[in-house]
């Protein structure tokens, strides 16, 4: 969908939209982030420290590819899907020669192991159909959908893992950052997570009406985009001459607008080096000054299954920990966001 345009774009983007729109509010997705977040959380039980990135990245590869294929966590293709994704992921901003060895050459011949992972599911579910055996996931209505070939249901599927792990993992990781640097962010956010959980029985799972009640939590995602800029910038191809203010733009010239020259500016964000949830109280967070999910028909029809994730995966996580990171463990973008050390937390679990 990044490089798409016109028609195809539209296709694919109207395809997207119908699915997180009747998924983002279903018990079963509700309760399956939930479920995921709970699995990480206590295998840490007995941990002193993790390496919380791969710790995200567990959690948000575990959730989209049970959404997307409906593969649990202990299913064998599970894992040959997220070794040849790793591999297809270090490959995907790198120098584009095939030459065998390469992580580019790799990235490739990944990404063909995958579509041919996806490509037999798909045969799979289709001689289920059969059967009048259905399941409930992204792939099942995408089988449905009439206006998409097969090659753009399987590259469909890809741009959903691609979506549904990196960034959602990499906005987790950030969250958790900043809160650790800041003391009364945390503790203000721990107090709204247990007045939530007080509402509820103990072995209650969260709702739809428990995350609308997460105002300060989406303030602290918000802020944590804004700071941390998980996409750096993105490029777009004039497809006609276009005058811009006072700047004309020839057909075929690419434009790379770069979000943290926004996000950054003093000019339109107070004290904008500082990581200050409260200054999304009360004000308009889809505005043209903050625009980490992009804009208009370009804007991520995920970004709300993401911030879902990250607001779930909180919710357990302040509760039941304390953490602090390792001096000179920053996140720094090259080619994009990740953290030096991969972000080490030293654990220490609440008593209440």
């Amino acid at each position: 969908m990044l490089v798409a345009v016109g028609d195809t774009h539209k296709r694919l983007r109207n395809v997207a939209l119908s699915l997180v729109t009747t998924t983002k509010t279903k018990p079963e997705f509700l309760n399956e982030v939930e479920r995921a977040a709970i699995r990480v959380l206590d295998s840490w039980k007995d941990k002193p420290q993790v390496i919380f990135c791969e710790e995200a990245r567990k959690f948000t590869f575990n959730v989209i590819v049970k959404q997307v294929l409906g593969l649990t966590p202990d299913d064998p293709q599970t894992a040959k899907i997220l070794q040849d994704f790793l591999t297809f992921m270090r490959g995907l901003i790198s120098l584009p020669l095939y030459i065998p060895g390469t992580p580019y050459a790799r990235a490739v011949q990944a990404r063909i192991r995958i579509s041919s992972t996806v490509k037999a599911i798909i045969e799979e579910r289709r001689r289920d159909a059969e059967n009048s055996s259905k399941r409930d996931d992204f792939l099942e209505i995408l089988l449905c959908v009439d206006t998409l070939s097969e090659d753009e249901k399987v590259s469909f599927v890809l741009d959903s893992l691609l979506g549904g792990y990196e960034t959602t993992s990499l906005l987790m990781a950030l969250a958790v950052h900043f809160l650790g640097k800041s003391p009364t962010a945390l503790e203000q956010l721990k107090l709204e997570h247990q007045k939530i959980r007080s509402m509820k029985q103990k072995d209650d799972y969260l709702n739809w009406d428990d995350y609308k009640r997460m105002d300060f939590t989406q303030n602290v995602i918000h802020e944590a985009l804004r700071c941390g800029n998980v996409v750096k910038f993105v490029h777009r191809k004039a497809l006609k001459d276009i005058k811009f203010r006072d700047y004309q733009i020839p057909s075929g010239w690419k434009v790379l607008p770069v979000f943290s020259a926004v996000h950054l500016d003093p000019s339109l964000h107070a004290s904008a080096l500082q990581f200050h949830p409260w200054r999304w109280e009360g004000r308009d967070q889809t505005c043209k000054k903050f625009t980490p999910f992009g804009g208009g028909s370009r804007c991520c029809p995920g970004s709300e299954l993401a911030k879902i994730q990250v607001a779930f995966f909180l919710h357990h996580l302040v509760q039941n920990f304390r953490w602090n990171t390792k001096d000179g463990d920053q996140p720094f973008a090259y080619p994009y966001v990740e953290f030096q050390r991969g972000l080490t937390l030293n654990l220490d679990h609440c008593s209440t």
